[in-house]
């Protein structure tokens, strides 16, 4: 497998991004397209070029450029060339740490949506359960309408069966209460088409989910629109890392509180990674019509290897495939 890496995009480029990318190359089993300036992929290399083939762009798409044009702006940039060495079959996946509005502009501009899909959408799995618990959308598009929501069902439900373990994905609408009247048109009309599809034994719809309820296990897979799951995704990363300092202040407060941490520490490292967004490395793109995934801006070796990793799944799990084959169950009637 030959997975595609922008070099230059993210907050620590090209250095950790080079760096993660080997490693995932060595234990992975990989080949890789690293895109990006040469002389400084190359210096971040040592000369540890097995494997690797470097792609030359000299352009860098930044978080000032505006995301809607930034790849056709800058066509020299390592995260444009990378999606066009995507879309012309160099590869099998895309990661990139850089913009997310510009990757998912140009992914869907350069690669294309999968035919009949009308918005792909960011797919962030959440720390909760023993699978964990898909958002989508959580930002990529914030006007939504009922059948926008109706296809995230789907591709979520099928994202959630290949690749978290969910044998039967219960698919849950973020809504303000779990009755069914609750919620404005949006959540009305998405509540029907979803339970029709249900009905019809296409998904596991189980209804209205309370933002409570994502954390609680009640849906495998949580669909609202972007604007909402990116307020209740960015809210969740804020709770998570107040909760982390706050129990750290808590047992360095006196010496007792240190040694209850010291016979505390290994199952405080378990829950602390089990909420680290290095253990996950990325969100996938899903609807677009080859594997591309969003590594965290932040990211540092070891979250870019979690990134690659999860683009490796991404292309064994025939996700793309199914979405393909199930897209006429995926769009409304009056077609």
């Amino acid at each position: 497998m030959k997975i595609i890496v922008d070099a230059m995009g993210g907050d620590n480029a090209p250095r950790e991004i080079v760096k993660g990318a080997l490693r995932a190359r060595d234990e992975l089993d990989l080949d890789l397209i690293l895109v990006g300036r040469k002389e400084e992929v190359e210096a971040c290399l040592q000369g540890d070029t097995k494997r690797v083939e470097i792609v030359d762009a000299r352009e860098v798409v930044t978080m000032e450029d505006d995301p809607s044009t930034a790849t056709r702006r800058k066509k020299n940039s390592s995260m444009a060339v990378a999606l066009t060495l995507l879309k012309d079959g160099k590869g099998d996946a895309v990661v990139s740490a850089g913009s997310t509005g510009a990757l998912l502009t140009g992914a869907t501009l350069t690669v294309k949506r999968i035919r009949g899909i009308r918005r792909a959408a960011l797919a962030p799995v959440l720390p909760a359960g023993e699978h964990g618990v898909m958002l989508i959308d959580c930002g990529a598009n914030v006007e939504c309408t009922a059948e926008y929501l109706l296809q995230f069902a789907y591709m979520g439900s099928f994202y959630a069966r290949k690749l978290m373990g969910c044998e039967n994905p219960r698919v849950g609408l973020l809504n303000v209460g779990t009755e069914d009247t609750k919620g404005g048109d949006l959540q009305h009309q998405t509540f029907a088409l979803l339970k029709e599809a249900h009905e019809a034994g296409r998904i596991n719809f189980v209804g209205n989910v309370e933002g409570t309820g994502v954390f609680s296990g009640e849906a495998d897979v949580v669909v609202t629109d972007g604007f909402t799951g990116n307020v209740l995704l960015k809210g969740t990363e804020g709770v998570i890392k107040y909760m982390m300092t706050a129990l750290k202040g808590v047992f360095y407060k006196s010496t007792l509180n240190k040694l209850a941490a010291a016979v505390l520490k290994n199952d405080l490292a378990a829950m602390k990674k089990s909420m680290d967004v290095n253990e996950v490395g990325g969100t996938a793109m899903v609807g677009i019509s080859k594997p591309v995934v969003k590594a965290h801006g932040s990211s540092n070796e070891a979250s870019f290897f979690a990134a690659i990793r999860q683009a490796v799944a991404f292309v064994n799990s025939g996700i793309i495939k199914d979405i393909t084959e199930n897209i006429d169950y995926m769009k409304l009637k009056t077609e």
